[in-house]
């Protein structure tokens, strides 16, 4: 094996796993089958946090309601296989072009292409680091649990009887059927927290009476 073919190689492996990853990583393409490329995968969603929309007695209801997932930005090192994978092909592209190319000396092509690699890993982790995952966070099964969301009564619940609510989760805006925990009636507009959920219900509790 020639020295370019070596170069070669390396430039065709970084090249096409970098691509491959970003594919299925970045873009959130997922394939049929469970196989999937991790390497820029940092898959987060907006996460809901219980008791969220500024109520005064947000700290309480958190604590009885399994506690309010703290949402915090995703963390990725600088030394990352996406970085590795840039390294590789930087590396192996220059120092192909150096030696099949251009005849350069094969130890002054051997060091530009290490200069060349790090270089394309810097920028690389520089662009995952400072433009992707500032905007991502990540994800906690907490914080798709429906028991001790705060919500508010759209469709009054009758003493015994089914209405509806309103609440927001994973940045969206949800409703669901629901019925008071203790029976009683809850007019349109209230403010509760579900208690439980249920068969497609939410069993839901005043506020006020569960800040208690």
């Amino acid at each position: 094996m020639t020295l370019s073919t070596f170069y070669l190689i390396c430039f065709v492996v970084g090249f096409t796993l970098s691509a491959l990853s970003f594919f299925f990583g970045v873009l959130h393409v997922h394939l049929p089958l469970r196989w999937h490329i991790p390497i820029f995968s940092h898959h987060s969603a907006p996460a809901s946090v219980h008791g969220a929309g500024g109520h005064a007695g947000g700290g309480t209801h958190g604590a009885a309601g399994g506690g309010a997932s703290k949402v915090t930005g995703a963390k990725l090192s600088w030394l990352n296989p996406s970085a590795g994978l840039a390294f590789l092909a930087w590396f192996g592209g220059t120092g192909y072009l150096l030696t099949q190319y251009y005849g350069v000396w094969y130890l002054l092509a051997l060091g530009l292409a290490i200069l060349s690699g790090f270089a394309g890993a810097a920028i690389v982790s520089w662009f995952l680091v400072k433009v992707l995952l500032p905007h991502e966070i990540e994800l906690h099964d907490a914080d798709f649990e429906l028991a001790g969301t705060l919500a508010k009564v759209t469709s009054s619940i009758r003493e015994g009887g089914t209405g509806e609510i309103t609440y927001s989760q994973g940045g969206v805006r949800r409703c669901a059927g629901a019925r008071s925990s203790d029976g009683t009636a809850l007019e349109k507009g209230s403010e509760v927290v579900v208690s439980r959920y249920d068969n497609g219900i939410a069993y839901v509790t005043r506020w006020e009476e569960w800040a208690k």
